[in-house]
């Protein structure tokens, strides 16, 4: 179980009182995290989701709660936080920032088809119309730099086969850094993966987990979403699949001339962002009880991201 901080019952019932929100009836917790600690936390007055933020600085903190505020007043469904009855977002359990916020209806999709990719590519396109305008500025702790910084110690230690394929990425990324930072900016959720989004039934019904979010080059977050809804087990595309999401975001975000050149680079950049996070995982976490997802997928996706047959279905 993904729970890096266990809690007693009592000192959740001390944390909780001040929201004001009833008795506690019971708690339970998430299996599915990587990175933070969360729990369900059923209370008198509804259910909830509790996260102990254990990765990064507590100083982005305020961004996190910032944005979701953004987001949740566009109409957006997503989990923004709950103040305590004396006003506090942001609280303290456990020696861990901690957060209390509504925990949203629905349930992750295993197998995606193009409706779910369709309504995925709307949710993406409003989350960035709502904050491209004046985005909330923070700079993701796995952007380019950390990439081009991290890259090659790791790319030491694969085999004769991968070795050249996160090599030729990073040298791809070095040289066209700069085009990719003068893309049309918003902020991103950065980690639009199926687990972070929750249906109900055919209704796009929730997404969560922001805590990747960051402000950056809105064709970056799309990469990153496309790869993992669209991708078949042996990392090539699903053209059904992309062309559904695709077009629903541009229906409300048409791409421009940049974007529709830089997209194949960008598609290889969200696969090398994946996979480096993934082998430092593996490496950090082996032998411990914690979901640790399979650093191979994103080096498969990779490789079949050489060639990319998938233009952006519009550029102004």
């Amino acid at each position: 179980m993904s729970v890096f901080t266990p809690l007693e019952r009592h000192e959740l019932e001390v944390f909780l009182a001040p929201y004001g929100l009833g008795r506690l009836r019971d708690f339970q917790g998430i299996a599915a995290g990587s990175e933070n600690s969360n729990f369900f936390v059923s209370l008198e007055q509804g259910e909830y989701v509790l996260t102990l933020v254990e990765r990064g600085p507590v100083a982005d903190l305020p961004f996190f709660i910032e944005l979701l505020d953004v987001l949740h007043d566009a109409g957006l469904p997503v989990p923004y936080a709950l103040r305590t009855q004396q006003g506090e977002a942001l609280r303290s359990l456990a020696e861990k920032p901690a957060l209390l916020q509504p925990r949203l209806a629905g349930k992750h999709v295993r197998e995606a088809n193009a409706h779910h990719c369709q309504e995925v590519g709307s949710l993406l396109a409003r989350i960035h119309l709502a904050t491209r305008d004046a985005p909330i500025e923070r700079r993701s702790d796995r952007g380019l730099d950390w990439m081009l910084a991290e890259g090659p110690s790791l790319a030491l230690k694969l085999d004769e086969q991968a070795l050249p394929l996160l090599r030729d990425a990073l040298a791809e990324i070095a040289e066209l850094k700069p085009r990719i930072l003068a893309l049309p900016r918003a902020n991103l959720h950065a980690d639009l993966f199926r687990d972070n989004v929750l249906f109900d039934g055919n209704h796009l019904a929730g997404v969560i987990d922001f805590y990747n979010a960051c402000s950056g080059p809105m064709l970056y977050d799309l990469a990153i979403t496309l790869n993992d809804w669209c991708s078949h087990e042996d990392g090539s595309l699903d053209g059904a699949r992309a062309r559904a999401l695709l077009g629903a975001y541009a229906a409300l975000r048409p791409f421009t001339a940049a974007e529709a050149e830089l997209w194949p680079t960008m598609l290889r950049v969200a696969c090398v962002r994946f996979w480096l996070s993934r082998l430092i995982a593996a490496e950090s976490f082996a032998g411990q009880e914690v979901l640790i997802h399979d650093p191979a997928e994103f080096q498969r996706r990779l490789a079949q991201r050489q060639q990319v047959n998938l233009p952006l279905p519009f550029a102004l």
